[in-house]
């Protein structure tokens, strides 16, 4: 197959055309022509040939769908001679008029053929089917040729992203930039990627999350913020994990978490076309107002303990469930795992679980009548954590207080593979020190954007909906 289109591509340069065009002009896209669209331009790629002798039919897709075009010798002249070296595969441009054919389909008889790249390897087999996925994931280019629900899927992830813009436009919040190279790691707990700065000669971290910049500029009076922003985080790859991920993070001055469950439960809305939608063959329903239950009654509820610090209940409840354990297991890990397993699967409905422990919130405020849990939700649809948000702690003591705690822990999330002194950096002492200026009350919101098209798309892999996941090396 590949020396036969060799040979073609011999032929064409035989025959004085270079197979790899230039600028052509379009008037038109597939899905737009019908019989009265007058004389059209078109481009795309040849995903079908049916030779009749002299004249011969194709198809030509591009993004907005596939149209049959009308290759006749008598009209093209000299050009049915390129027409004979295509291949499906092959990239071209026509001129023609539209007409129905006998079975009533659209069709364009071509008076012009511009050959505009010759696809010199051919498709997959029943490329129109690509269904490996280790090549549909390496090989995107292909998987975006060969099936058009995965276009479809990219499509929607673009128009997501953009209505999300708009909706945060129209409620007066001003998008912003923030570094993606932090000179310490902060704003959620994550081992991160380091890197390099020679010029400098310092280490650098791949952001984990924009939060303490943003915070920043609330210190500064941009009261209503976001950022539409790539993270990476230094752990393993699943089916709901990529280490680069896309976030939206949003903060607004005065607010607090429920101001944000509005906002969240608003913004997800002006997304879907109604009330009614399912993922993973799940029904789940929209309508407002969502569901809102604490922690520790969801905790009491599904695991029959009396609360999360009791690690031997939680211990318990884990065997139980068959969790794995090693014995080094924090209490909080042991709340993380029962609630995966446990509670998680059951949340289908948007639900705001409410109020979490102190120990593993360090940026967000507690509740006025119980230090030890503060105001934060983590929204669940569909089984899936599409976001989180906090009242944010606007103390710059009790920050300080937090960040040292943190450090004293010790935890290897926080260690960051270097030395005992350098772990102590970990307290951003310019972010403390913003606060110490004074930062206004205010809620924040982080909506994990893969997942969220995930279940607008019904895809049950964050790698469907990333056009470029992290692999493992090819063996």
């Amino acid at each position: 197959m590949i020396a036969e289109r060799q040979r073609k591509l011999k032929a064409l340069y035989t025959l004085g055309i270079y197979p790899y065009g230039r600028r052509f002009d379009r008037t038109a896209l597939a899905a737009e022509v019908n019989d009265n669209s007058g004389p059209v331009r078109l481009a795309g790629r040849i995903t079908a040939l049916r030779s009749h002798g002299k004249a011969a039919f194709g198809d030509l897709s591009d993004i907005s769908g596939v149209i049959q075009v009308y290759f006749q010798k008598d009209v093209l002249g000299p050009e049915f001679e390129v027409f004979l070296l295509l291949d499906i595969g092959d990239i071209i441009g026509v001129e023609g008029e539209p007409f129905r054919t006998r079975t009533g389909q659209v069709t364009v008889k071509s008076t012009k053929l511009v050959l505009l790249s010759k696809s010199n390897r051919p498709l997959p087999e029943k490329w129109h089917g690509l269904k490996d996925v280790e090549t549909r994931f390496r090989q995107r280019y292909l998987d975006l040729i060969a099936n058009q629900e995965v276009r479809n899927i990219f499509l929607a992830r673009s128009s997501i992203i953009s209505r999300m813009r708009q909706y945060l436009n129209e409620q007066g919040f001003l998008e912003v930039e923030t570094p993606m190279m932090h000179p310490i790691p902060g704003g959620a707990e994550a081992r991160p990627f380091i890197t390099h700065h020679n010029t400098l000669d310092m280490d650098l971290y791949l952001r984990i999350a924009p939060e303490l910049y943003l915070k920043r500029l609330l210190v500064g009076g941009l009261e209503k913020v976001y950022e539409i922003n790539r993270s990476f985080r230094n752990e393993g790859i699943s089916t709901l994990h990529n280490p680069e991920f896309t976030m939206l993070e949003l903060y607004q001055a005065y607010g607090d978490y429920e101001t944000m469950a509005e906002i969240a439960q608003g913004l997800i809305l002006s997304l879907v076309p109604g009330p009614k939608s399912a993922y993973q063959g799940k029904e789940i329903d929209l309508t407002p107002p969502w569901r809102r239950v604490t922690l520790e009654a969801l905790v009491k509820n599904y695991l029959g303990v009396s609360g999360w610090h009791n690690k031997e209940e939680l211990a318990r409840s884990a065997v139980r469930e068959g969790i794995p354990l090693t014995g080094e297991e924090t209490n909080f890990d042991l709340l993380d795992s029962l609630f995966k397993v446990k509670i998680q699967p059951d949340l289908i409905a948007p639900t705001f679980v409410l109020d979490y422990p102190k120990e593993i919130s360090p940026l967000a405020k507690s509740k006025p009548d119980n230090e030890g849990v503060v105001e934060r939700f983590e929204l669940f649809i569909g089984g899936l954590e599409v976001g989180n948000a906090y009242s944010e702690l606007n103390d710059p003591e009790e920050q300080r207080r937090r960040f040292e705690e943190k450090v004293m822990q010790n935890r290897p999330d926080l260690s960051l593979h270097v030395s005992d002194r350098d772990r102590l950096k970990v307290v951003d002492e310019d972010y403390v020190l913003a606060l110490s200026y004074g930062m206004p009350p205010a809620g924040g919101l982080g909506i994990g954007i893969d997942r969220l098209v995930m279940l607008l798309t019904g895809c049950i892999s964050i790698r469907e909906v990333v056009l470029f996941p992290l692999l493992r090396p090819e063996r």
